[in-house]
């Protein structure tokens, strides 16, 4: 899988939980069905949400993006459906191209730290894949654990 291929699906996966979360919304207010659509749409949103921005920063550093456009890769998931248009402005400026950077090259970048460890994580997609899950469901578990926005209704 190519990282235009991930970065695609986790963009347009967090517009369809937008749309989940705004449906249960629209169930709970308008249609009086209970918290039950809020919950599971919400759940659905933020567990994507967490695996988008997760997923923005692998991608982002693996094409060598600007600090502040990682930033704003992540921002567009705040904002319902942003994700679509802001991955077609990656596209026209081939800012999606090429593969994973599984080797160094002369770039003065694959020197530092979190490159070198971006490639070594790349080079056993395994344990990448077992520490992404983790990481997501990790964040994700402790976000449950805290509550969710506007507090626990009793």
């Amino acid at each position: 899988m190519t990282p235009r291929i991930f970065y695609r699906i986790l963009s347009i996966a967090e517009a369809v939980t937008w749309t989940l979360l705004i449906a249960g919304m629209i169930m709970k207010y308008v249609f009086h069905v209970g918290d039950w659509p809020v919950k599971v749409g919400g759940f659905a949103h933020g567990l994507v949400f967490i695996a988008y921005v997760t997923t923005a920063v692998i991608v982002g550093l693996n094409q060598r993006w600007h600090p502040m456009q990682i930033v704003g890769a992540a921002a567009t998931a705040f904002v319902p459906y942003l994700t679509i248009p802001f991955d077609h402005r990656l596209e026209k400026r081939n800012m999606l191209d090429g593969g994973w950077r599984t080797t160094a090259s002369d770039h003065p970048g694959d020197r530092h730290w979190i490159d070198v460890t971006l490639r070594w994580m790349l080079n056993r997609p395994v344990l990448l894949g077992v520490v992404f899950v983790v990481f997501v469901g990790g964040i994700m578990a402790t976000m449950l654990f805290i509550g969710p926005p506007g507090g626990r209704s009793a």
